[in-house]
C-alpha cells in the first residue's frame, strides 16, 4: 500500500514536470516566432513607425496601423509621403496631424517632413520649396473646414511661369501620381506657391483631374483643414516622361496628349486672337507648318526668321508664327497645332507644345551649339514617345553667333562643348549657349531639311487631314 502511494506521487511529479517543460517549449517558440517577423525586410515603400511608437499590447498594435505615415523616398526626383487616415492641417505650423492621435505621449510622436516638388536632387530649386510635416502623436488643433474627398498637396515654388516646367514638372507629374493613386477617386487640390495667373491660365486643366476648388495652402494661416486622408508630393518618371511600366494602368505621353485633347478640344472664349486672326481657311493642298518664334526671348533667336518664313511658303507650307506668352490661351494654342501638319523651332521652353502635335506629324528641333544633350533629354524623347516624325537639325558653327564672340578656331566653347560641360552644367556655360548665342540659318542647308518635311507634312495630310 505504501509503495502505491509513492508511485502514484512519482507519476503526478511527472506530469508536472513535462507541463513546465512544455510550457517553456511554448515560450521559446513564440520567441522565436517573434525574432523571425521583426527580422522581414521592408519593401521599398518606407513604412516611418515601426521603431517609433512604443508597443504596450496587441490591441494598440491593431489601433497604430490603422493610421499609420508612410513616405517613399527611395526615388531620385521626388519623395512623396501620405497619412492614410484622418488628418487635420494646421497652417501656421504648415503641419499635417494624424486624428488618431489622442495624447501627448513623447515617446509616441512621429514626424516626417517633406518638400513636395519633383527636383529633389537640385539644392537650389529645393531650397525654394516649402516644407511642410506629417506627425502622429501630439493633439493637432480643432478643424474648421471639413472635406469629404482626400488632399493632394504639391508646390508650384519651382520654376513655375516657364512652360517646359508647368507642365514637365506640374502637369505630368500630376498625371501620374492622379494615375498611380487616386484613379477613380476624388480628391482635392492644395497647392503651395500657387498664383493667380497660373490659375487663371491652367484653370480648365485644374478642373480636368479635380471639380473642387483649389485650397490656397499659403493663404490658409488661420483656418485648419480636415480630410480623410492626404498624399503630399508629386510622383515623376524623368524629363518628359511617362513610363507605362512604373503606372498601374500602362500610360505614355500619348494617354497625356489625349487628355489635354480633352480639356482642350475646343475653342473657347469671344473675339480673335492674334493666333486666330493668322489661320485661314485650311487650304487642300497646303499642309500647314507652325514655326515657334522665341521673339523677343533672350538667345537662341532665329535672327533670319522672315527669309526662313518666305522659303517654307515657296516650298508650298501655310506658314503661321507661333511666338506664346504667358496670356496665350491654351484652347487656342491647341487648336492651331493640334490642327497643323509640321512645326519647327529653336530648343526652348515653347516646344514644349509640341505635346499638342497629333502623333505621325512632322517635328523639327533646331539644335544650337552646345544644346545637343539637353534638346534630346527635353524634346528628343518627346517626339519620339508621342510617335511624332522627328529630326533635329544642328546647326553648324558658321550659324552660330558666338563665332563673333569665341572666334572659329575656338577648340573648346564650339568646337567641343560636350568637353567643356562635363566640368558641370554651370551657370556660366548655361548661360553661353542658351542666352548669348542666335542663330543665323544656312537657308540653302535647311531648305533641303524642309523639303523633306514637306513630303511627310503631304503624306501625314493625306491620311489625316
Amino acid at each position: 500500500m505504501k509503495i502505491n502511494v509513492i508511485k502514484k506521487k512519482a507519476s503526478n511529479s511527472t506530469t508536472a514536470l513535462m507541463g513546465v517543460m512544455l510550457f517553456v517549449l511554448i515560450i521559446i517558440v513564440l520567441r522565436q516566432n517573434q525574432v523571425f517577423f521583426n527580422s522581414k525586410p521592408h519593401n521599398s515603400f518606407i513604412i516611418s513607425t515601426p521603431h517609433a511608437i512604443s508597443r504596450h499590447n496587441y490591441n494598440h498594435e491593431v489601433e497604430k496601423s490603422k493610421s499609420i505615415i508612410n513616405c517613399n523616398r527611395s526615388q531620385y526626383s521626388y519623395d512623396i509621403c501620405s497619412i492614410n487616415g484622418p488628418t487635420i492641417f494646421d497652417p501656421f505650423k504648415s503641419t499635417f496631424y494624424d486624428m488618431g492621435s489622442t495624447n501627448n505621449n513623447e515617446t509616441n510622436i512621429i514626424v516626417e517632413k517633406i518638400k513636395p516638388y519633383p527636383r529633389k536632387w537640385e539644392n537650389f530649386t529645393m531650397g525654394q520649396i516649402k516644407e511642410f510635416t506629417l506627425t502622429k502623436g501630439p493633439i493637432g488643433p480643432n478643424c474648421l473646414i471639413h472635406h469629404k474627398a482626400q488632399a493632394l498637396v504639391f508646390s508650384l515654388g519651382g520654376y513655375t511661369g516657364n512652360f517646359f516646367h508647368d507642365i514637365n514638372d506640374g502637369f505630368i507629374p500630376l498625371f501620374i501620381t492622379v494615375n498611380s493613386l487616386f484613379p477613380n477617386q476624388d480628391f482635392i487640390l492644395v497647392i503651395s506657391k500657387l498664383e493667380d495667373w497660373w490659375v487663371h491660365k491652367y484653370k480648365d486643366l485644374l478642373q480636368s483631374f479635380s471639380k473642387h476648388p483649389i485650397i490656397d495652402i499659403d493663404k490658409e494661416i488661420n483656418v485648419t483643414h480636415c480630410f480623410p486622408k492626404v498624399t503630399i508630393g508629386l510622383m515623376s518618371h524623368g524629363f518628359m516622361n511617362i513610363d507605362p511600366k512604373l503606372t498601374p494602368t500602362p500610360k505614355t505621353l500619348i494617354d497625356f496628349h489625349k487628355f489635354l485633347a480633352t480639356t482642350y478640344g475646343t475653342v473657347q472664349g469671344q473675339g480673335q486672337s492674334q493666333l486666330q486672326l493668322q489661320l485661314q481657311p485650311q487650304s487642300q493642298h497646303r499642309p500647314r507648318l507652325v514655326l515657334a518664334s522665341r521673339g523677343d526671348s533672350i538667345g537662341r533667336l532665329i535672327l533670319n526668321q522672315d527669309e526662313l518664313k518666305l522659303v517654307a511658303e515657296h516650298i508650298g507650307f501655310e506658314v503661321i508664327l507661333f511666338e506664346p506668352s504667358k496670356t496665350t490661351s491654351l484652347h487656342e494654342s491647341f487648336g492651331l497645332i493640334h490642327s497643323s501638319h509640321a512645326m519647327i523651332g529653336v530648343h526652348g521652353a515653347a516646344l514644349t507644345h509640341a505635346l499638342f502635335l497629333r502623333p505621325s506629324s512632322i517635328f523639327i528641333q533646331i539644335v544650337p551649339i552646345g544644346a545637343e544633350g539637353v534638346s534630346d533629354i527635353c524634346f528628343g524623347k518627346l517626339a519620339r514617345e508621342m510617335k511624332l516624325v522627328y529630326e533635329e537639325y544642328k546647326i553648324e558653327v558658321e550659324e552660330s553667333t558666338l563665332m563673333e564672340k569665341f572666334g572659329k578656331g575656338d577648340n573648346l566653347v564650339l568646337k567641343n562643348p560636350k568637353a567643356l560641360q562635363e566640368k558641370g552644367w554651370s551657370q556660366e556655360i548655361m548661360d553661353i549657349y542658351l542666352r548669348e548665342q542666335n542663330i543665323n540659318l544656312d537657308l540653302n542647308r535647311f531648305r533641303m531639311y524642309l523639303e523633306k518635311v514637306y513630303q511627310n507634312a503631304k503624306k501625314f495630310m493625306a491620311i489625316n487631314g
